[in-house]
């Protein structure tokens, strides 16, 4: 259907595309033609083990040919509706989406175009609901690239966009227990001790902000990109209470952390929470087709029965990206994709304890299903990162070009290594990965003091 050559996908691609998170004369890509499973190919036929599903998304895997056949079928009948009109897609859609969220209670659903979108409508959706303004969010949280997003965003990549972002947001600490700020002289403090400290850290904020201006809390179930964060147990029941003695909205981002990542369909299914509002991306249609979906308790939704939610979007609702949705639903449901996660979970966990075990500089690891995470350290003993804050450093990237060179794609953030494969990796494969990884290390332990 296009005729370009592969030699000349890569130069043609520097000419004319404009590259996000990039400084544009230092882009280098890899240029793939195709996909299957667990793996990618690039124009020279070097097949890559894709540790990272693209972009944390691929949750299926690739080349699913049950999602393509939806895809396929809704573009040959409805490739498209109008917002204000509804259409078969959209009511199975919502219907699936609302029957899968956590206890079914989040029973009405905004589709939305992806997760930056899908956060932002969620604080309109709270702030309309509650006539209340501030946001708080955490610092270790990223929920997007727009502009209400990346204000709620708390890590490094909002600064360079600031002031020039939606007011209104309040940052506070995350429960991360490796770095904890409060426990460096106590870390032997019991789990249930360290939640209620952070929770009276957050209870604090609450306060010095004043509650009756606080209209959410946003917070990924389990933070992504930013350390893999697993709250500890208490914490997000600890949330849930003060939202609710405060009259505040909870909002889950399961952006990354949703669609069996973490071996529950959501994250936040772990600790027995339903939120009020619960955002999606990602994994909802396993990036087959462009889709985030804000899902809601009914007391939200009917604060705009007599009134207009004042949002929308073109492409809301865009019938065969809803097709992709309902499909990678019923795929993971027929496949048992989510089951897959959580055994591959206790699997992943061994091995990442026997790298920690092989590698001084390893300083930690963790991980929940299949979302996990490798903390590179210069000395385990003052936990001095491999790559200084909002950096990366030679080590990590050295570590990072040998996974490349020998076929492992995987997604490295300043000093940590992340693992998030697509959730139908089998045991095999995974060791594949965690061998050449093995390797890898050996870069970074000669930097070890």
């Amino acid at each position: 259907m296009f005729d370009l050559p592969d030699d000349e996908i890569l130069s043609l691609s520097k000419a004319h595309v404009f590259w996000t998170w990039s400084a544009q004369a230092k882009v280098n890509p890899i240029a793939i033609k195709r996909a299957k499973g667990v793996y990618f190919w690039d124009v020279d036929d070097k097949r890559y083990l894709d540790f990272n599903s693209m972009t944390m998304c691929v949750n299926i895997g690739h080349g699913d040919e049950r999602i393509i056949k939806a895809m396929q079928d809704q573009a040959a009948e409805l490739p498209y509706a109008a917002p204000g009109m509804t259409t078969k897609i959209r009511a199975i859609a919502s219907k699936a989406v609302a029957e899968i969220t956590p206890q079914g209670k989040l029973t009405k659903v905004l589709f939305t175009l992806g997760g930056a979108d899908a956060n932002e409508n969620a604080i309109k959706l709270a702030r309309g609901y509650t006539h209340r303004h501030k946001i708080l969010a955490r610092y270790r949280s990223y929920h997007g690239a727009s502009a209400g997003a990346m204000a709620a965003t708390g890590d490094p990549r909002r600064v360079g966009w600031e002031p020039n972002l939606m007011t209104g947001v309040v940052h506070f600490l995350d429960p991360y227990r490796y770095r904890s700020t409060f426990h460096r002289m106590n870390p032997n403090i019991s789990e249930e001790e360290f939640a209620q400290d952070y929770l009276n850290h957050l209870e604090e904020i609450i306060l010095y902000e004043g509650p009756e201006s606080i209209a959410g809390i946003i917070m990924e179930s389990v933070t992504g990109t930013n350390g893999i964060i697993i709250p500890p147990q208490g914490y997000m029941q600890g949330v849930r209470a003060l939202c609710d003695k405060y009259g505040i909205v909870m909002i889950a981002d399961e952006v990354m952390s949703g669609f069996g990542r973490t071996g529950k369909m959501f994250a936040i299914e772990h600790w027995d929470v339903v939120p009020d509002i619960m955002t999606m991306a990602k994994g909802l249609t396993s990036a087959y087709a462009p889709l985030g979906a804000v899902a809601m308790k009914p007391e939200i939704a009917a604060a705009f029965n007599e009134h207009a939610f004042e949002s929308g979007l073109t492409y809301t609702s865009h019938p065969i990206s809803l097709a992709a949705a309902v499909a990678n639903i019923s795929a993971m449901k027929e496949s048992l994709v989510v089951e897959n996660a959580a055994h591959m979970g206790a699997v992943l966990r061994r091995m990442l304890n026997d790298l920690g075990e092989s590698h001084p500089s390893v300083g930690e690891v963790r991980n929940i299903g299949l979302f996990g995470i490798l903390e590179i350290v210069k000395d385990r003993a003052t936990k001095e990162p491999m790559a200084p804050w909002n950096s990366s450093s030679p080590e990590m990237a050295a570590l990072k070009k040998y996974c490349t060179d020998n076929g492992l794609f995987l997604y490295t953030h300043w000093h940590t290594v992340l693992i998030i494969p697509p959730l139908i990796i089998t045991e095999e494969q995974l060791k594949d990965g965690m061998d050449i990884l093995d390797k890898a290390l050996s870069i970074t332990d000669k930097s070890v003091k």
